[in-house]
């Protein structure tokens, strides 16, 4: 079992340590941390598992540290590779809800977003809109991309930091006011685009008083459009939120970039009240300019902590092929 000492450094004699091009020391703590076979003939997806299991505790708490792990190195050749992997964690499963199109491929897999490879995914909290959002979401690069395809992600709490610096008190404004969201979705699913999946499929019902139920079991308002799609109304949800065990660091936890005055979306202060066109900009170069970014090799697993870190996709070159699982 490793040990967490001093400095809470990574003590564990079945992994060694390994480095990213792309990673980034953030409070003293590197992003990603990158975990590799401690000698090359323990690289097979079996050492991998026996290594997860017997260091399990040591796992999370890394995790938590960090915020990111990569494993890399290690033979991880399929989605049943992948599953295993997942299931070794013994996290509990959560359903993925939410606008973008994906498909399950076995067990607790799922491909990623399946819109168009030349698009951005802009940076997000999983199912941040939800009631219920996953501790950890977990990713494999099944086929890496010949070109871009990474997956970006962001240490939340230094956006919260640094728009407290700039923009103070419009965050406390709508800390106490909270954000609102609208989102149209489709009557059917089109995978021309990164939001295009369906409210039929997205809510897993054709029904529409049914639909309706479940949009508010997920605490969303609903409005149905003449041509047969359906507008959610989202709020008011917070701004920033701190989690357990997270040094109390208020996580950027919100998406008002990527939903502010977009074609199908929306975001504006919960009592309507508008957000400056120029705070979402400079709030968008912050983002940025946290961001890290690694480029993907065959059979690397991320794991991020989805209380603590923003992601996205950068647009890609075909074929790229990353399979997703969500965790409670």
């Amino acid at each position: 079992m490793g040990k967490l000492s001093g400095k809470m450094e990574y003590n564990c004699k079945e992994f060694k340590v390994g480095k990213c091009e792309g990673e980034k020391l953030v409070d003293g703590e590197t992003l990603p941390l990158v975990l590799t076979p401690p000698e090359p003939s323990k690289n097979g997806i079996e050492s991998l598992l026996v290594a997860l299991k017997n260091n399990k505790e040591w796992f999370e708490e890394m995790l938590v540290k960090n915020s990111a792990v990569l494993f890399r190195g290690f033979d991880v050749k399929s989605a049943v590779d992948f599953n295993d992997i997942v299931e070794t964690c013994d996290w509990e499963d959560i359903r993925y809800m939410g606008p973008a199109p994906r498909t399950h491929i076995h067990k607790r897999i799922w491909t990623a977003n399946e819109g168009p490879l030349s698009e951005f995914i802009y940076y997000h909290h999983e199912m941040v809109l939800i009631k219920e959002f996953p501790k950890s979401v977990i990713l494999f690069c099944e086929v890496p991309p010949p070109e871009g395809g990474e997956t970006p992600f962001v240490p939340s709490f230094k956006v919260t930091e640094r728009m407290l610096e700039e923009f103070p008190e419009f965050v406390e404004e709508v800390e106490a006011k909270g954000l609102k969201y609208t989102f149209t979705a489709l009557s059917n699913d089109n995978t021309t685009s990164m939001r295009g999946r369906g409210w039929q499929d997205a809510l897993g019902t054709p029904d529409k008083e049914e639909a309706e139920r479940r949009a508010r079991a997920l605490g969303m308002d609903v409005e149905w459009l003449e041509n047969g799609g359906v507008k959610t109304i989202l709020g008011p949800r917070a701004l920033t939120k701190v989690f357990e065990g997270r040094k109390g660091r208020r996580m950027w936890f919100n998406t008002m970039v990527g939903m502010h005055g977009k074609e199908l979306s929306s975001a504006m202060m919960a009592d309507g009240t508008e957000i400056p066109e120029n705070i979402v900009k400079r709030c968008e170069e912050i983002i940025e300019d946290e961001s890290i970014q690694f480029k993907w090799e065959k059979g690397d697993v991320l794991f991020l902590d989805n209380y603590a870190t923003l992601h996205g996709r950068r647009p890609s070159l075909a074929p790229r092929r990353v399979l997703v699982a969500t965790c409670k």
